[in-house]
């Protein structure tokens, strides 16, 4: 039987409650929003699977990558809609292509992240972008499972530590499973952003059907200088919220690590653990190691990291460079390193969360300018 004493202890990957032949394990939300496994001890066996499903308690050893290549997707409108490069929608076209399946997050109906599936190339723009949310796993592991004993392909992304656990769920190697994860910073609660979104949505008087779209890394002023977006409908017009990452409330408590996920700071899942095929990342330092290609528009560190991931990569039809690890590592601590815990301010924050604004807090805990704070209060009166 699983047991979390620890919280650090837990990544939320719900591989545990996926595998248990009784259903005896819910996933329940805490106070700060994270979801953790709750054991019916009465329905339980004993039979251990939750227990060797865990990717905390049975990681794998670190691992480089064979290769790491920066790839730039060439269509113009697919790189637009995508975080860095593009390099997902090469890999997920290729096997949709390939009459397979591909699973990654996207928003749901009410913008909660959630993971979920498609087979249509016309639907990956919902799957394309960061969303900087944990996202739901909800029973996408036996839906994975049922897919590949059918002989299907199946691209699976996600976190590291979602990766891991579904590979610590399925027990076994598929030749037709395809696993991409990412360099990944840490995932924020999802009642955080839940909150922030609801007090955003109060700000400018409109409802969550109104939105239209939500974007964390809209290109408009740049990639280096992503923004947060969202586009929503009021009165009959469409109206677009445009805020650079440093600007945003949700982004910087982001970025000041405030609202992370425990287990984040100490990723059970970094520098190859997870054991994905595939690592992409955006490709931070371009302008030093390929400045030609740095044009501010997005690009896409691949890491490969099995032979499979190596032939995928080679079917793409796109155009490769090959680039020294160690030459990208200086500009990407975090393939190895985890987000280091702000005890005091992490603390502060959730003390206050539920009482105070998500955005009071981001305020007093991140020392956000006066000036910026007045500014941002003169555009909304102006334009609201």
């Amino acid at each position: 039987m699983i047991t979390i004493k620890n919280k650090q202890e837990c990544c939320g990957c719900f591989a545990c409650k996926e595998i248990c032949p009784l259903k005896c394990i819910d996933m329940q939300a805490d106070e700060e929003g994270f979801f953790y496994p709750s054991v019916n001890a009465n329905k339980c066996i004993e039979c251990g699977l939750c227990t060797k499903a865990c990717p905390v308690l049975n990681q794998s050893p670190p691992q480089k990558p064979i290769k790491t290549y920066v790839i730039i997707n060439s269509n113009t409108e697919v790189k637009e809609q995508s975080s860095s490069g593009g390099a997902f929608s090469l890999l997920a076209e290729k096997i949709i292509n390939d009459n397979g399946i591909v699973y990654g997050a996207k928003f749901d109906n009410q913008w909660n992240v959630i993971h979920d599936c498609t087979s249509n190339i016309e639907e990956l723009y919902k799957f394309r972008s960061s969303k900087y949310v944990q996202s739901s796993i909800n029973n996408t592991f036996s839906q994975t499972e049922t897919i590949l004993k059918n002989g299907k392909k199946v691209l699976f992304s996600g976190t590291p530590c979602q990766i891991a656990g579904l590979k610590k769920y399925l027990r076994k190697d598929y030749p037709q499973l395809y696993t991409v994860d990412f360099i990944c910073h840490g995932v924020p609660s999802p009642l955080v952003w839940r909150s922030y979104l609801n007090e955003t949505l109060a700000v400018y008087k409109i409802n969550s059907d109104d939105i239209i779209n939500i974007n964390f890394r809209d290109k408009s002023l740049g990639w280096k200088k992503f923004s947060f977006a969202l586009q929503f409908n009021k009165k009959g017009q469409k109206k677009k919220i445009t805020e650079v990452f440093y600007r945003n409330y949700y982004i910087r408590g982001f970025l000041h690590d405030i609202y992370l996920r425990p287990s984040c700071y100490s990723c059970p899942s970094k520098a190859g653990k997870s054991n994905s095929d595939i690592t992409i990342a955006d490709f931070w330092g371009i302008q030093y190691i390929y400045p030609e290609l740095n044009d501010d528009k997005g690009a896409s560190l691949m890491l490969i990291n099995s032979s499979k991931g190596e032939a995928l990569c080679r079917e793409l039809n796109s155009h490769f460079k090959e680039v020294e690890y160690q030459t990208i590592f200086q500009y990407n601590k975090s393939i190895e390193q985890s987000t280091i815990l702000p005890v005091d301010k992490r603390k502060r924050f959730f003390k206050g969360f539920g009482q105070k604004k998500v955005s009071s807090l981001v305020i007093e805990l991140t020392n956000f300018p006066l000036s910026e704070r007045i500014k941002e209060k003169i555009k909304k009166i102006i334009s609201w």
